[in-house]
């Protein structure tokens, strides 16, 4: 039977009560009560369904609470007869059985240190009056200091200490109540390590959540078992300091590597559910490629629903679920280098480079390792093989992993470059160019990617791709007034960039690119010869013709690294 597909279901008593389609996943329990630490940390990009899992999780092991002295519900193990794990009797007869402290961090991305604190008072708070009526008819059993410590923390009034160790405090309440070790699932753990970093108060972040963590984690005698998870393990700042009890899983782990994302199996039976016509290699290529583990491939699970409920369209879903402020920050001040490696990655080719698990942000522009390391970890790349070097770190092949993330790079690439390019020089170029003022304009730009271009080094074997990515960026802004096209199909063959006015009384604008043999000037000619050679018997300006524009001008350009020659005609 087709079920409803759901994006942004994160409940699961929710999802499964409410008959969404939902890829089974429930035995994560057994594998991580078979090779889970007492404190597992699990790392996924975003959106791979990490709360998700935990939240299955919280709903498997949680003895249904009380409110006004009655249960919640009569128990949750309906939500689960019909799943892989109820197979498993063993297991099944944990269900409902543990008191669960259950907190998601993934929405501290505060501008600052006081309001993250706010938010995660509030956060606290709210699991806090989850327990409460729990706490209050057991408050017999415990400390009258403990009772006003815990409705301090109800009520977002705890101290900077009484907050540190909030998590550690509840753990002690709930033991004392239920005489059973309780069960921690904290979610996100990093997003506001993330937001600390970009927005300027990463060490202060840093010192309450190692505050936090460590008293929840270790040494606690009240934990039973802890689940985190994350999109990158920052053990080096310190968070994580001296858990022996803490069992790491990030990507290249083989524990878990089919747990989270989908593997092609589960995409199959979701695309035969929901009845769409698509190929399952066009799928794969859009969505497929990011390994786990050894030898696991697995589909973003969110591009996966979203192009489902879009009857198969292949968009890109995924990249448009963040701000991406982080990768902006390392690529932009990486070195020329990385830059150019990466330019690599986007046309094919794979990178050997040492993988570090162990992340620290701090001096993060400075350190290749680090730099390969958060792309890999965040989903940005994927790797094809998998070693170990004599060091104990991960050496990894790197690649592209799909189609989507080639096209978030096109697009974060020329966001860089237009926030870049938001000086004044920038308006009177880009004007220059719409008037058909060519000398001034190419002037103008020659000066500018001579004075101002640095960032564009990574692409030196390919300077028309870095060029061509510069030039979507500069001319972004217009798209109120042009149709901006590239790389598409016109005559008989290929632009490189089409301006098609939407006022078609004003000027049509044609680039195209060619790569100079050296820095002489007999070079730059042939160059930019072949470029106006290539429009004219390609036929390029057909397709402005065809939009009824008749004022046209071309620009050739012809490049050496950063060197560059502009001239023009009109058509």
């Amino acid at each position: 039977m087709k079920k409803q597909l759901h994006t942004g279901v994160s409940d699961y008593k929710k999802l499964i009560e409410g008959g969404y389609y939902y890829v089974d996943k429930t035995l994560l329990i057994k594998e991580l009560l078979t090779v889970g630490g007492e404190v597992t940390l699990i790392c996924r990009p975003r959106r791979f369904g990490k709360t998700l899992n935990l939240s299955m999780l919280h709903h498997f092991f949680e003895k249904p609470l009380q409110h006004d002295g009655q249960q919640t519900d009569t128990g949750t193990s309906h939500l689960f007869t019909d799943t892989a794990i109820w197979q498993e009797p063993q297991y099944r007869v944990l269900q409902g059985q543990s008191p669960v402290i259950f907190l998601t961090l993934k929405e501290i991305k505060e501008g600052s240190w006081e309001a993250a604190r706010e938010k995660l008072a509030f956060v606290i708070a709210e699991e806090y009056k989850r327990h409460r009526y729990f706490i209050e008819t057991n408050a017999s059993l415990l400390d009258s200091i403990d009772v006003e410590i815990f409705n301090r923390l109800a009520r977002q009034q705890g101290s900077d200490v009484e907050m540190s160790q909030s998590i550690k405090f509840l753990t002690k309440l709930l033991h004392a109540v239920t005489n059973k070790l309780v069960i921690v699932l904290l979610d996100e753990y990093d997003t506001p390590i993330h937001a600390a970093y970009t927005e300027g108060y990463y060490d202060t972040m840093v010192n309450f959540m190692r505050g936090l963590l460590t008293a929840a984690f270790k040494d606690n005698k009240h934990l039973g078992r802890a689940v985190l998870t994350g999109i990158l393990r920052t053990a080096k700042e310190g968070i994580f300091s001296g858990l022996n009890n803490l069992s790491v899983c990030t990507l290249p782990s083989d524990y878990f590597a089919d747990k989270f994302g989908f593997v092609a199996k589960e995409v199959d039976e979701l695309i035969k559910n929901q009845e769409i016509a698509i190929s399952p290699d066009a799928v794969k290529q859009w969505y497929n490629g990011y390994r786990t583990g050894e030898d696991t491939l697995v589909y973003n699970p969110w591009s996966i629903i979203e192009c489902a409920k879009n009857k198969g369209r292949l968009l890109t879903y995924w990249v448009n679920t963040s701000d991406n402020k982080i990768i902006k920050k390392v690529i932009t001040n990486s070195s020329a280098q990385a830059k150019k490696e990466l330019g690599d990655l986007l046309s094919g080719a794979q990178l050997n480079k040492e993988i570090d698990d162990a992340f620290i942000f701090p001096g993060i522009e400075n350190s290749q390792t680090a730099l390969w390391s958060l792309l890999m970890f965040s989903g940005y790349i994927t790797y094809s093989h998998r070693g170990i070097t004599g060091r104990g770190k991960y050496l990894c092949s790197l690649v592209i992993p799909n189609n989507e993330i080639k096209a978030l790079y096109e697009d974060l690439l020329i966001d860089i470059f237009n926030e870049s390019l938001k000086t004044v020089t920038h308006d009177y170029m880009v004007k220059a160019l719409i008037d058909g003022k060519a000398e001034m304009f190419s002037k103008m730009l020659t000066d500018f990617v001579m004075n101002s271009m640095s960032f564009y080094e990574f692409g030196e074997d390919e300077p028309e791709k870095s060029y061509h990515i510069f030039f979507m960026g500069l001319l972004a802004f217009l798209k109120s007034t042009y149709e901006i096209r590239s790389n598409r199909e016109s005559g008989m063959g290929r632009f490189d960039i089409m301006l098609i006015p939407k006022d078609k009384t004003k000027l049509g604008i044609l680039f195209e690119f060619k790569k100079s043999d050296s820095n002489k000037k007999a070079a730059f000619t042939r160059a930019i010869n072949d470029a106006f050679k290539q429009v004219q018997e390609k036929h390029y300006v057909q397709e402005l013709h065809a939009q009824s524009v008749t004022n046209i001008i071309t620009y050739a350009i012809a490049f050496y690294g950063k060197e560059l020659v502009i001239k023009h005609e009109l058509n």
